[in-house]
């Protein structure tokens, strides 16, 4: 409105135009004052635009991809204090947003002949310190050399990815790779719990006795649902958000492999 009595003042005069619109002359006035002497603007304007700049630079540093949780997380890191709702506004205001997620895959094979250990998490995801509580989980990535495999181990205590193995296949050299890999990064802890949904790869023999051998817990979810192994599938999405559906389309599984996260992306 400020902007349309800018353009027809001249020829109607302020107080006129206002009188058909729904502001007060005082209230034009005054904005056209803060133009001038932007410095006496209100505190939370002031703020909010100090923000914003802060706020871009750490969705453009993400390679755009953090949404409003992630990047309220990274301003906290940098002791920028920032409430999530106002990180949420002006994101909203800037027109930011995080990549989005693409439909669930579903990877699990059940084995209905195999043993199935308890279901020791009941959902609840939480840990009170490290290799206390372990996920692990198989999504897959279309190329156009086929399918390729991931599968992910992830320490719950941290949100941090400790094992991870990329493969042409589905069966069990690929999660126990991964779980080898997450092993040796934490230095063979005892008594962790292994939880994942009811895979057959995940009840093979050779997965489940290595898992005894390690002094492991092994706790499986049920099938098809993805909230008994809910942290796990959050990986997997925020995988292929951020790096298979925006960098693709993949040619093999050389480039994934070079492509794939490090330990601890994902957090």
């Amino acid at each position: 409105m400020v902007d349309f009595i800018d353009q027809h003042r001249d020829e109607h005069g302020v107080e006129p135009i206002c009188k058909e619109l729904p502001i007060a002359p005082s209230t034009y006035r005054r904005c056209k004052a803060l133009e001038q002497q932007p410095e006496k603007r209100s505190e939370r304007v002031l703020r909010d635009e100090q923000l914003c700049h802060e706020i871009q630079r750490v969705w453009e540093e993400s390679d755009r991809n953090y949404g409003a949780r992630k990047v309220w997380k990274q301003l906290g890191r940098e002791s920028i204090p920032a409430a999530r709702c106002t990180v949420e506004r002006l994101m909203k205001h800037l027109g930011l947003q995080g990549v989005r997620r693409g439909r669930r895959c579903i990877t699990t094979i059940p084995d209905e002949a195999a043993h199935k250990p308890l279901d020791l998490v009941q959902r609840q995801f939480t840990a009170d310190h490290p290799n206390q509580l372990w996920v692990a989980d198989i999504t897959y990535v279309p190329t156009w050399s086929g399918f390729v495999y991931v599968a992910f181990v992830v320490d719950v205590y941290s949100r941090y990815i400790v094992g991870w193995r990329v493969l042409k296949h589905m069966q069990t050299d690929l999660i126990l790779d991964a779980l080898e890999q997450a092993m040796w990064l934490r230095g063979k802890p005892k008594g962790v719990i292994h939880h994942s949904d009811r895979g057959s790869q995940y009840l093979s023999i050779r997965y489940t006795e290595r898992l005894a051998e390690a002094g492991f817990n092994a706790s499986v979810g049920s099938v098809g649902d993805s909230y008994d192994n809910a942290l796990a599938e959050t990986i997997n999405g925020l995988y292929k958000a951020e790096v298979i559906h925006k960098n693709g389309p993949w040619k093999g599984l050389r480039l994934l492999t070079k492509s794939s996260p490090s330990c601890g992306d994902f957090l």
